[in-house]
This record gives structure tokens, C-alpha cells and sequence, in this order.
């Protein structure tokens, strides 16, 4: 960059400001100077009449006038005493503007105390069990693979905001090998339960009837009965949830999310088994 744009800028505005002191200065001057001859010709003698003798400065009738304006002696009234003094009654003086101040001032601070307190109560309370985020108790295998079957193959369960599929047997050892353990004793009962979010921008991700598939009408993104990813915008299959079987009862851990198996992943090998509700989907 050649110099002189930065220079040229800077040598003007300094002139500028180097004019302007100049300026103000001898305005400054001259005004000094008016009022130093004001002040001279105030003080000069002035003749009172043709021919009078005596002559009167400005600071004499100055002078004058400031004795005419000092107040003259106090005269008592009647003879009066002073009246005692009386503090006035607290009821009929009523709330000073310091005191009211100072009452909003604890007010707001006791209110701002007793809101933090709840706060950190609410925090530290023990949550009631059941619920998102808790273990869910969903039923027998037998009673949950029935409900799923009557529900045209997937079971929605609001309280755990999760799907609820059939995982197919023969897909069980290839599972295996894609899945934590804790996944396994769900899928060797033959069910799954997947996250209702689409881990793409977080949608609901609605079950498809006709496809068989889970369809996202967000961006498209498109999944098997299994929750692994089949198409769309998806960076990987839907989230899990760790499932438990004990005594033929399946209970599913909402606490624990499991996340989505990467792209690519087909242990079903299901593909879509009917038109599709969003998009073309990739098979």
C-alpha cells in the first residue's frame, strides 16, 4: 500500500485541528480584551451633573447598593418565647421517599433469594420415577410383539418417546457385531426400541405404513424398521435405547441413548414394501 494515502489523511486533519486551536484562541483573546475595556470604562469616575464636583466610581455605586440590600434588624413580635419543638407523629408523616426505597430494596433482594432457593430445591429434589429419561417398563414380549402386529408394525410409546419394531432373528448374530451389548437382550426377544428424533436436525420421525420404513418429512431422511439409515440428509441410523428382558418382561432404559449405527449399516437387509410417504429414499 503506498504510504501517502495514510499520510495525506493524517497531515490534513492535524492542520485542521492546528487552524481551529489558532481560531478559538483569538476569539478567547479578543473577547478577554472587550471586557477588560468594559471593565475599565465601569470603574472610571463618573460626573454627576454639569457642574458637579464630586465624582462617582462604578465600584461606589456598587458598593451603595449592596448596603441597601443587607437586611435591616429583626424586631420580635409581641414579646412571643420560641415554641417548643414537637417531632411530628410517624402515622400522619407517613413512608419517606428513603425509607420506601430502602423497603423495595430488601423486598427485591428477598424475592430474588427465595427464587434462587426454589430454584436450586427444584434442581436437587429427587425426580419421581417413570417417564423420559427413566426405566420403562413396556410388558411382556409376547403382549408387545401382539401390539406391534395390530399396529401395522410399529408401536409408538409417548411416555419413553420411543418406536417400538419387531427385529428380525435371523439378523440377530449380524446384530451382534454392530450393537453394544446392551442392546442385545431386546434384540435376541426379537424387538427394538429406537429414539423418536432424527439425528439429522432433530425431528419426530413418523413410521411410514405403506413403505415400512421410518420417513422424516423434515429434509427426507429415510430409515428401515431398525432405525438404519436407508436415505436423506442423515449423518447416521437413528438412536437406541439399552433394553432389559427379565422373566419374558421387556423394560427399556430411557437414560441411556445409544447412538446410531453409521451409514451403511443394514443387519434386516429390509427394503421399502410399498411407495414411500416422503421422497424416493435410496435402497
Amino acid at each position: 500500500m503506498n504510504p501517502l494515502v495514510i499520510v495525506v489523511p493524517v497531515v490534513v486533519v492535524l492542520a485542521g485541528l492546528v487552524v481551529f486551536a489558532a481560531l478559538r484562541r483569538r476569539d478567547t483573546g479578543e473577547a478577554i480584551g472587550q471586557l477588560s475595556r468594559e471593565t475599565r470604562r465601569r470603574d472610571a469616575p463618573v460626573v454627576i451633573g454639569d457642574d458637579a464636583e464630586v465624582a462617582v466610581s462604578g465600584r461606589q455605586v456598587e458598593a451603595q447598593a449592596a448596603l441597601a440590600r443587607r437586611p435591616q434588624e429583626l424586631v420580635g413580635v409581641g414579646g412571643s418565647g420560641l415554641a417548643e419543638y414537637v417531632p411530628p407523629d410517624a402515622e400522619t408523616l407517613g413512608v419517606t421517599r428513603r425509607q420506601f426505597f430502602n423497603r423495595s430494596i430488601v423486598l427485591l433482594m428477598g424475592l430474588s433469594l427465595t427464587g434462587f432457593g426454589a430454584a436450586v430445591l427444584a434442581f436437587l429434589w429427587p425426580q419421581p420415577k417413570g417417564g423420559f429419561g427413566s426405566k420403562i417398563r413396556v410388558g411382556s414380549i409376547p403382549d408387545v410383539k401382539a401390539t406391534i402386529e395390530s399396529s401395522d408394525g410399529f408401536l409408538y410409546l409417548a411416555e419413553g418417546r420411543m418406536w417400538i419394531t419387531e427385529y428380525p432373528e435371523a439378523a440377530v448374530e449380524k446384530a451382534r457385531t454392530v450393537y453394544p451389548a446392551s442392546m442385545l437382550p431386546g434384540l435376541e426377544a426379537g424387538v427394538i426400541a429406537i429414539y423418536q428424533k432424527c439425528p439429522h436436525l432433530g425431528c419426530r420421525v413418523p413410521e411410514c405404513k405403506t413403505s415400512q420404513w421410518f420417513e422424516c418429512p423434515c429434509h427426507g431422511s429415510q430409515y428401515n424398521q431398525a432405525g438404519e439409515k436407508k436415505g436423506g440428509p442423515a449423518p447416521r441410523g437413528m438412536d437406541h435405547f439399552a433394553m432389559e428382558v427379565s422373566g419374558g418382561v421387556l423394560t427399556v432404559n430411557t437414560g441411556q441413548l445409544i447412538q446410531g449405527p453409521p451409514i451403511g449399516t443394514n443387519t434386516t437387509g429390509q427394503e421399502a414394501e410399498g411407495p414411500h410417504c416422503v421422497g424416493g429414499g435410496s435402497h
